[in-house]
């Protein structure tokens, strides 16, 4: 059996998934997905967490390369950036083409039997 592709290493992966497994820092994903750019008040709206604590979440998520930021005014626009997007998804789809394949093998072990 193929063994699934390294992890990207820029940043690690494993990076990426950290910060996606905070609950604030995925719900503001979720927000810059349905619309970006989007200020610091925007994202935190509605959220139970200050606008600094806003501002930490997201500069763990720049700080992973999930999200950049431009200067307009006094406002800091947040947008979502696909590249780490996209390099978890390749990891988890090898991952799950791996398991795919294991269930295969142990289906076609079994009907032999």
């Amino acid at each position: 059996m193929p063994k699934p592709p390294p992890p990207p290493s820029d940043p690690p992966i494993s990076r990426v998934f950290s910060a996606l497994g905070d609950p604030t820092r995925l719900h503001l994903v979720h927000r810059l997905v349905e619309r970006s750019p989007l200020s610091v008040s925007e994202l935190g709206q509605g959220l139970p967490v200050t606008r600094q604590g806003v501002t930490k979440h997201l500069e763990v998520l720049e700080e992973v390369g999930l999200v950049s930021a431009r200067k307009q005014g006094r406002e800091r626009l947040y947008t979502l950036e696909e590249t780490p997007l996209r390099q978890a998804r390749e990891f988890l789809a090898a991952i799950s083409a791996g398991w795919d394949r294991a269930l295969t093998r142990l289906r076609e072990h079994v009907e032999e039997d």
